[in-house]
């Protein structure tokens, strides 16, 4: 069984199909699926999906990225946080990449992020690109690792920037991007990250592996994340997928007859 640690079914790409894109996840025995949040204003979908589909979980977060949207405060994310179905804070983090200028701001909400994952002991959700060095400072000088911890998603950074995550107690998670020809660098980090710290995920509806490079993404095909990592590794796919489903179960605390629905 594989699990999507991250996925955006409740984007309209893939809601206005929602039976199908379970279905394909049933047949491709990937068991169970966490939701990811971007912004509050959708949030409501978000909690929707988890609280109709037993094996579907969500997250409460604002993106980096969302500039012009409802700036959450940390009271916001813990009473929003406070149903069992929603396991996680995020995704939040920093992004570089996209956005210009002062971005005080976005390093300001992450704070908050953290400081909320720490009171509700939900693990973090984390998002960053083009500005690894701010984001492990901030984890440290917040403590991010010490009550709850968390996943590093679609990770794209060196080998020392998951080692300072993983030493502060965070899993790194692969998209599809790890099976992809042109990354190298990524793939030599993810032979290096030991199976006890990964987890794999899709974020779709982007970013489909390979042999779907293109198409839109879904949580059915994450199998292939954890395929191309078990040859990568040189592991039966059964290792992956028992492994990565464990970290799942183990970082948010779920009982695996629980999170079986």
């Amino acid at each position: 069984m594989y699990i999507d640690s991250h996925c955006h079914i409740n984007f309209p790409e893939l809601s206005a199909r929602i039976p199908e894109v379970l279905a394909k996840m049933a047949q491709n025995q990937v068991t169970h699926a966490l939701c990811v949040s971007v912004d509050l204003p959708n949030f409501p979908q978000i909690l929707q999906l988890a609280e109709t589909y037993p094996h579907i979980y969500g997250s409460v977060g604002v993106h980096p990225d969302y500039e012009d949207t409802q700036e959450p405060s940390v009271d916001d994310l813990i009473r929003l946080s406070d149903h069992p179905k929603i396991i996680a804070i995020g995704e939040t983090g920093l992004d570089y990449y996209r956005l210009q200028g002062d971005l005080e701001w976005q390093r300001e909400r992450f704070r908050r992020h953290i400081r909320a994952s720490r009171a509700t002991g939900k693990p973090l959700i984390i998002h960053t690109r083009a500005a690894s060095a701010d984001t492990i400072r901030i984890m440290q000088e917040e403590g991010a690792g010490t009550d709850a911890g968390g996943v590093m998603h679609c990770f794209t950074e060196s080998l020392a920037v998951a080692e300072a995550a993983i030493a502060m107690g965070f899993y790194i998670s692969f998209s599809g991007i790890v099976t992809f020809k042109s990354a190298k660098e990524l793939q030599a980090v993810a032979l290096a990250v030991p199976l006890s710290s990964t987890l794999i995920e899709t974020d779709s509806p982007y970013l489909a592996p390979v042999p779907h490079r293109g198409k839109m993404n879904e949580p059915g095909w994450v199998m292939h994340i954890g395929e191309f990592l078990a040859n990568l590794k040189g592991v039966p796919a059964a290792q992956v997928a028992q492994q990565t489903s464990d970290n799942f179960f183990n970082l948010f605390r779920l009982a695996k007859d629980q999170a079986h629905g």
